[in-house]
């Protein structure tokens, strides 16, 4: 069976694969291979997963694990493909804009036990439960904060910025390291024009949300978030604090003063280049505030080698390797969220800067946009957005156009 996702959508192609028939088990106690579908290809994050599943294998001799990276600009395409294609993974990193798609299909196998419930922080597990059954682990709840090019701002006359600055000093800051060194002032990143649901961090500053809870009322067109859009359409073509479409920008390369990212980028931050430092978010007009990307691990229900897949799922996520990838990816687990902890494999970051930005963020911080039938609404919500883009833009009735769009989605 081969399915289209662009004509069938993710949703459908996910609830189609999922009703297909059972895959085989693999037979007897011969040679197990199992194929892990992940979006990175940073060489630190590859050498981390291949040492734990080369630890695996001194254990399990029979079973070996293969880090399967797609294009991240196509990874959720191209993995329900595979999916509905009949050439299914054994286990998927799922991003948290695919979860509710992914968990809702029964195209996961349910986890039962993998962690007991009382480890888990509050906030990483809601997404990745279905009728209180776990179907992916929660392996990556990374808040969103700043990195800060110490450097550049010094040459802009300008100082690191401390917990509580605000987004009108953010922008102050911003503006004056492209007016007096040339580079971008601050880069969301991952946004470039096109990954939208990236501007939470900016937006929640304001209290705006995507969509309301219950994700059936648009909330583009709401006062909070015309306001936040606003102040954004002003930063980028007026004060010249952000980079303006067509223009790219890497912070890690020296290219801009700030940058809007999660922990997991300090491993780029290579041979003492320039000063830095990490700070959390400015704060907006609804106060402080913490947006959080998630990621799971899931077993896919067609593998053939589920049950050794789910196994191997508990060895990659035990405390002793969860505290390994806290380096990159902070763990879900209670006992490992405190800076002390993460400080063991974060050397990079200072304990403080553990504590603000990712223990205190990960505890008061709302996930990113995500929601059912996710792949079809981010279109259309990246199309209406496209008008914003330009100089007079009049934001009201972009945000409006954006809500005429996706509203007969979300009642559904």
């Amino acid at each position: 069976m081969r399915i289209k996702v662009t004509a069938l959508g993710l949703a459908g192609a996910l609830a189609l694969a999922a009703c297909g028939s059972p895959a085989e088990p693999q037979d007897g106690p011969g040679p197990v291979s199992l194929r892990m579908t992940i979006w990175t290809g940073n060489e630190a994050h590859l050498k981390l997963f291949n040492d734990i599943a080369a630890a695996y294998k001194k254990t399990h001799p029979n079973v070996s694990v293969k880090y399967d990276t797609l294009p991240v600009e196509t990874y959720t395409t191209t993995l329900t493909t595979q999916i509905a294609g009949g050439n299914a993974p054994d286990l998927a990193w799922i991003f948290e804009s695919s979860a509710p798609d992914f968990v809702s299909s029964g195209a996961l196998a349910p986890l039962g036990n993998l962690v007991k419930p009382e480890e888990f922080a509050p906030s990483t597990t809601k997404l990745w439960q279905k009728d209180g059954t776990l179907h992916a682990y929660p392996f990556s709840t990374s808040p969103f904060g700043v990195f800060v090019n110490a450097d550049l701002l010094k040459q802009a006359g300008q100082s690191v910025p401390a917990k509580g600055w605000t987004w009108e000093e953010a922008v102050k800051i911003a503006s004056a390291v492209q007016e007096k060194t040339g580079k971008a002032g601050m880069v969301v990143r991952d946004f470039d024009y096109k990954g939208w649901d990236n501007l939470a961090s900016v937006w929640g500053g304001w209290g705006a949300e995507a969509w309301s809870e219950d994700g059936k009322t648009c909330g583009f067109n709401k006062p909070e978030m015309i306001e936040a859009m606003r102040f954004l359409h002003k930063a980028i073509f007026t004060d010249k604090a952000m980079p303006a479409p067509g223009t790219t920008a890497d912070f890690f390369a020296g290219e801009a003063g700030m940058t809007i990212t999660q922990i997991s980028r300090a491993s780029l931050l290579k041979d003492d280049a320039f000063g830095w430092d990490l700070v959390t978010l400015p704060t907006g007009p609804k106060g402080e505030y913490s947006v959080i990307g998630q990621a799971g691990i899931g077993v896919i229900k067609k593998s053939k080698n589920a049950q050794a897949a789910a196994d191997f799922l508990s060895f990659f996520t035990n405390p002793d390797n969860s505290a390994k990838l806290a380096q990159f990816f902070p763990p879900p687990r209670q006992p490992l969220l405190t800076a002390d902890s993460l400080a063991k494999s974060n050397p990079l970051l200072k304990p403080e800067q553990l504590q603000e930005v990712v223990v205190d963020g990960i505890t008061a911080g709302r996930v990113k946009p995500s929601h059912a039938g996710q792949a079809e609404l981010s279109q259309a919500v990246r199309a209406g957005l496209d008008q914003l883009w330009q100089p007079n833009a009049d934001v009201a009735t972009v945000m409006n156009g954006v809500c005429t769009a996706i509203q007969p989605m979300l009642a559904k």
